[in-house]
């Protein structure tokens, strides 16, 4: 099965990026104040280096509830494993990888550069609003 919908009409081109370097309590802050779910970490060419996600947060934001003190860098903290789609996928390979990870967001590339993300909410709404 496969639609004419693709990846890049349904995703988030207006994102939160993270740098590896960035200092983790800055990082927090920035996924709180972005509402968002989860960050891409990029390297200086934009590809995808990892993804930090708000579950990824609690272990630094823990031991600064402890210590009064934020250590580390979104590197030291991050998922170094990536799972990506491609902008130009359709909407239907997107839902079967969001089948195969746990993560409520993914990363979209093109060109090996990250243009974007996708939410598995629009990914289940675009389906919904097809069938």
């Amino acid at each position: 099965m496969s639609t004419d919908l693709r990846v890049r009409t349904v995703m988030q081109a207006d994102i939160l990026r993270l740098s590896p370097d960035d200092p983790i309590r800055r990082a927090i802050g920035a996924l709180i104040s972005a509402g968002a779910a989860a960050a891409p970490v990029v390297d200086a060419g934009g590809a995808p280096v990892g993804i930090l996600t708000q579950k990824d947060c609690f272990r630094p934001a823990l031991h600064a509830s402890y210590y009064q003190e934020w250590r580390g860098t979104v590197r030291d903290h991050m998922s170094a494993t990536v799972v990506t789609v491609d902008a130009g996928d359709d909407i239907v390979r997107a839902a079967e990888l969001f089948l195969e990870v746990p993560h409520r967001v993914l990363p979209v590339i093109e060109g090996g550069r990250l243009v974007g993300m996708l939410e598995r909410s629009a990914v289940l709404a675009a389906l919904f609003a097809r069938g």
